[in-house]
């Protein structure tokens, strides 16, 4: 698989600026008021999660940066254009793709049909045949329809499919959700690859062992708010840290 090809950034002081960087998120769901100054940077070509139980606002941050949440407010700069007040499609086509926890595939659809639907929508979305290299069962589930796959070939075609768009950050929400555990190894493997790639990729996930073997660092999200950060060489140093903040 070819490499995406990525501009670097700089800082005015030389050193490189982060890809994504989140300054006071506000969010709301109606008046509901669900971020609360949610703040984060993600680097080129890294794997970052936000760790943090049910209702914390992980997946909601995720809505946010997408533009799916339309009330928000704050900062969310991406390869350095402010993107708060844009509509999702519109960062669509700046090359971030979302993969929602429910998927969405069409069940109607057959694999291929599915894979391409969304139009590429900027330069550098990868071909079909990459997306076969990537995900053998894919091919091989060619003209099966989607009620017909499994748990996790719904994951990798909903992966898949914001690959084809061109989009170079991936937002995914619980890819490993309801999955057995060989094929969270293999959902592994391909964000492992995605990351050799060029890609860069910032993952929701409540387990924290499957985040662990993949991610460079690991946001805490608890109540809407970022409150702690954990580099992943640090993680076994602070698992009671981890547990008292997810409850496990």
């Amino acid at each position: 698989m070819a490499k995406a090809a990525l501009l670097e950034k700089t800082t005015p002081h030389g050193a490189h600026a982060p890809l994504l960087a989140i300054r006071d998120l506000q969010a709301w769901y109606g008046e509901s008021h669900v971020l609360h100054g949610v703040a984060f940077d993600v680097s080129e070509g890294e794997v970052v999660t936000l760790l943090g139980r049910n209702g914390a606002g992980k997946t909601t941050t995720l809505k946010a940066i997408m533009g799916i949440m339309t009330k928000r407010s704050g900062s969310v700069m991406f390869d350095g254009r402010e993107t708060i007040e844009l509509p999702a499609r519109r960062i669509a086509r700046l090359g971030i793709g979302f993969c929602p926890e429910e998927r969405g595939i069409f069940s109607s659809l057959s694999v291929e049909e599915n894979l391409m639907l969304p139009p590429q929508v900027r330069p550098g979305g990868l071909s079909v045949e990459q997306i076969f290299e990537l995900f053998p069962n894919l091919r091989e589930r060619l003209s099966s329809q989607g009620t017909k796959l499994s748990g996790g070939e719904q994951q990798m075609l909903a992966i898949a499919r914001i690959l084809r768009t061109g989009a170079r950050l991936l937002l995914l929400d619980e890819p490993t959700e309801g999955l057995a555990p060989v094929i969270v190894q293999q959902i592994g493997r391909t964000i492992m690859r995605l990351k050799q790639e060029g890609f860069t990729i910032v993952l929701v996930e409540q387990n924290f062992r499957f985040a662990a073997s993949v991610a460079d660092r690991h946001y805490v999200v608890e109540q809407g708010r970022v409150i702690d950060t954990i580099p992943n060489e640090e993680i076994e140093r602070n698992i009671n840290k981890l547990h008292a903040y997810l409850g496990v």
